[in-house]
């Protein structure tokens, strides 16, 4: 099912950072169904067309990591301004989809999904795998959403929500990442004030925004506390707007 590059190019395509295009028609998306059972796969570029997604109702598996250092502080990244959806937000630690391929379909315990966030981490964080074992990173959650990015670009994916806890050292990719900061929760909440009052041109991407209103916070807590285990519900999909 899908999986097919568009055949013609047009002018604002062109356009495009060279790297983003590549990726956008090369890597193949996860096509599910809302109860997360794959149904196919697509191109990244597809899947990302809002035209596609409200015609087709296209929705993609992604994940969304959250990577702690040992002082309980969350590295946040704000994405490259060549993204070609939600340039320049600020965001979590990494974003991302699982692609088509067998090292990433995996269900059993979410291997698929933790596979695809160790490989991302290290593509635009420079985070090496043996810095990011696959076991410690914990799945906590899945939500569904639907996000314009602009006119032509936007999000409807089913987002796997991720914890994991690592001291790391970081050297971002520029061609996916903007900056880096590591932010405790006073200076989250202040970076969420900003975005509100449209200080200092601060935006955040939706998807973190999603999780900061109705998860981050008490997951954060049973960090801090080390409950995060009695935290998790892998079995409920949080259908969020």
């Amino acid at each position: 099912m899908g999986g097919e590059a568009v055949a013609t190019v047009s002018a604002e395509d062109s356009a495009m950072d060279a790297i983003q295009r590549r990726l956008m028609f090369e890597d193949e998306c996860i096509l599910v169904d809302e109860h997360d059972n794959v149904v196919g796969h697509e191109s990244k570029y597809n899947c990302h067309l809002m035209e596609k997604i409200e015609k087709e109702n296209l929705l993609h598996r992604a994940f969304s990591v959250f990577l702690f250092n040992s002082k309980y502080e969350l590295l946040l990244q704000q994405r490259s301004a060549t993204k070609v959806t939600f340039p320049l937000v600020w965001t979590n630690t990494c974003c991302s989809h699982p692609l088509y391929r067998e090292s990433e379909l995996i269900q059993e315990n979410f291997l698929g999904v933790r596979n695809a966030s160790q490989r991302k981490l290290l593509d635009e964080l420079g985070i090496p795998p043996e810095d990011l074992p696959v076991d410690e990173f914990i799945p906590l959650g899945r939500m569904l959403y639907k996000a314009p990015s602009d006119g032509k670009w936007g999000e409807h994916e089913l987002d796997y929500l991720l914890f994991i806890v690592r001291d790391v050292k970081v050297n971002p990719n520029p061609e996916e990442v903007a900056d880096v900061m590591y932010v405790d929760k006073d200076k989250l909440k202040e970076l969420l004030r900003k975005a509100d009052a449209g200080e200092d041109r601060i935006k955040l991407s939706p998807w973190f925004r999603l999780v900061v209103d109705n998860f981050l916070m008490k997951w954060w807590d049973h960090l801090e506390k080390g409950t995060l285990h009695e935290a998790a519900n892998m079995k409920a999909i949080h259908k969020l707007t």
